[in-house]
C-alpha cells in the first residue's frame, strides 16, 4: 500500500503540474468534462480498474481536481 500511497498527487497543484506539463494534455473545460463523466461512470472498464488500483476515495479526488480544472482554477 505504501506504494500506491507514493504514486497519488498530494495536491492539486501537483495533480495539475503532472497533466499539464509531464503528460502535456491540454486541461480544457471539454476535456476535464469528459474525464470527469468517464470517471463517474462506474460501468466503464477503466474506471472499475482505477477504483479498485486506488481506492474509491482517491478516485473521488481526481474527480474534483477535474471539476476544478473545469472551472479553470489555477494551481496555487
Amino acid at each position: 500500500m505504501s506504494e500506491l500511497q507514493s504514486f497519488y498527487f498530494q495536491s492539486y497543484a501537483e495533480w495539475h503540474q503532472a497533466i499539464t506539463e509531464r503528460c502535456r494534455i491540454d486541461l480544457t473545460p471539454d476535456y476535464a468534462r469528459s474525464r470527469i463523466d468517464a470517471l463517474r461512470n462506474p460501468e466503464d472498464p477503466a474506471t472499475r480498474e482505477f477504483a479498485s488500483k486506488y481506492g474509491n476515495a482517491y478516485l473521488d479526488q481526481v474527480v474534483r481536481w477535474f471539476e476544478m480544472a473545469e472551472q479553470g482554477s489555477l494551481p496555487t
